[in-house]
């Protein structure tokens, strides 16, 4: 009999283990998104501004000196399937619910609106995100596993900042 458990803007670490492209590598990653992850790294087990999910992305942002709406746009548009994601690249989470196994349970996360930080590149849809607001984590920042690949729902969008 196969266990099910329902987590709610939840992240539970899926245990990926994919190498990072070598492609990767600090010096092709554009200095922009070098900075958001200088601001991220410094912010890690800390609460930025109110703690809400979409302060550490507005204040990496602006300590970086990013152009963006201050909305929820958060740079140039990107697509999955063909743009190079690096790390410091914003991702946007609409109504989106995940389902994987791990441990032979079934777990079911649920991001109805929820903005991350790439922290770093897994494979082509793995990645480890840096945010806060979240199960694991609360209002201060935390690093956590997602492959997009157990996608069932919703929609992401992927941001490159921009000068």
């Amino acid at each position: 009999m196969q266990k099910i458990l329902l987590l709610i803007c939840t992240w539970i670490p899926i245990g990926l283990s994919a190498q990072q492209d070598d492609s990767l590598r600090s010096d092709s990653i554009p200095p922009l998104n070098l900075k958001i992850l200088e601001f991220v790294q410094s912010k890690i087990g800390k609460k930025v501004d109110r703690g809400e999910c979409w302060d550490l992305a507005a204040q990496a942002l602006d300590l970086a000196g990013a152009t963006w709406n201050h909305q929820y746009k958060f740079g140039k548009l990107l697509e999955l399937e063909t743009d190079t994601i690096y790390p410091g690249d914003i991702i946007q989470f609409e109504r989106v619910k995940l389902k994987y196994v791990k441990n032979g349970i079934t777990f079911h996360e649920e991001m109805k609106h929820h903005t991350a930080i790439i922290y770093e590149v897994l494979s082509n849809t793995a990645f480890t995100l840096a945010h806060q607001n979240t199960g694991f984590s609360g209002k201060k920042v935390g690093l956590s596993p997602i492959d997009l690949e157990t996608l069932k729902r919703g929609r992401i969008k992927l941001y490159r900042p921009t000068p």
